[in-house]
């Protein structure tokens, strides 16, 4: 564990969080280009990307300060208690959907369900290394255990879960699933995937996690009450992915050299109408 800086003011849990997001990218564009992903989506999908990275972060403190006055409400609200996951994987993903519904340009270029194939490999593999930050911090662990994998951290006089290791791994586990889908050319459900694993795998850790930040519904955690959402979600997504490979597709007519100019005349009048 280094929950001390490294160099300067620099901690391990901000090196982990900058090499998962790096991996993203980086995974974005090599998967993207194997799949031969239009290159303008996939620029989009980056600047996209990144500007939800920043308002999920934002979303993840929110969430954070919204548990914290449930919790205590006489300490006030607060934006300086943590932040969460889940928080910031809800507002990320809302601002990333809203961006591409109002971003019609790009939508011509690419499609939904590769966004749902490409984006959940690029969680996952980040979210890995964030949570091996989790641990050189200290935060994020379990309940008090001295059985096998026990860890004591230095502001702790008790052993406990390494949580933040547990679900590291299993995020790897599931990027390499999902990325075993993609190459095999399988990914049609990557998005429920990992909707539905991680929701299950997240709301089963949360029983040795002891996290209980603020209950929304009496009896579970936050974690596990996102977690079933996000499990729900993930079945509901499956039959609606299913309805749409089924629909016909339209068959595009063969057209000659000759045509080209007519086609081309169409399409501006089609985008002059449009605008």
């Amino acid at each position: 564990m280094l929950p001390d800086p490294i160099f300067l003011n620099v901690h391990m849990y901000g090196v982990m969080i900058a090499v998962g997001l790096m991996l993203a990218f980086l995974v974005l564009f090599y998967y993207g280009k194997h799949q031969h992903v239009d290159a303008g989506f996939l620029d989009f999908l980056f600047y996209n990307g990144v500007g939800s990275i920043a308002v999920g972060f934002g979303s993840a403190a929110l969430f954070q300060a919204i548990y914290n006055y449930i919790e205590d409400p006489s300490k006030g609200f607060r934006f300086n208690g943590g932040i969460t996951f889940l928080g910031g994987l809800i507002g990320g993903a809302t601002c990333f959907l809203l961006v591409y519904v109002i971003s019609k340009r790009w939508r011509k270029s690419g499609s939904l369900a590769e966004i749902f194939a490409l984006v959940p490999c690029c969680i996952t593999i980040a979210h890995a290394f964030g949570r091996v930050g989790c641990f050189f911090a200290g935060c994020c662990h379990g309940v008090a255990w001295n059985g096998f994998c026990a860890v004591k951290f230095p502001h702790l006089s008790y052993t406990v879960h390494p949580t933040q290791l547990y679900e590291a791994t299993f995020l790897l586990l599931l990027f390499g699933v999902m990325s075993w889908l993609f190459l095999k050319k399988k990914f049609y459900h990557n998005m429920s995937v990992y909707l539905i694993s991680y929701g299950i795998w997240r709301f089963c850790l949360e029983f040795i996690r002891g996290d209980h930040r603020g209950e929304l519904v009496s009896g579970i955690s936050p974690s596990q009450f996102w977690s079933l959402l996000m499990v729900v979600l993930g079945v509901a997504l499956i039959f609606v992915m299913n309805y749409l490979a089924k629909r016909p597709m339209p068959i595009a007519e063969e057209s000659t050299p000759a045509d080209e100019p007519a086609i081309a005349e169409a399409e501006q009048a089609e985008e002059a109408t449009e605008e």
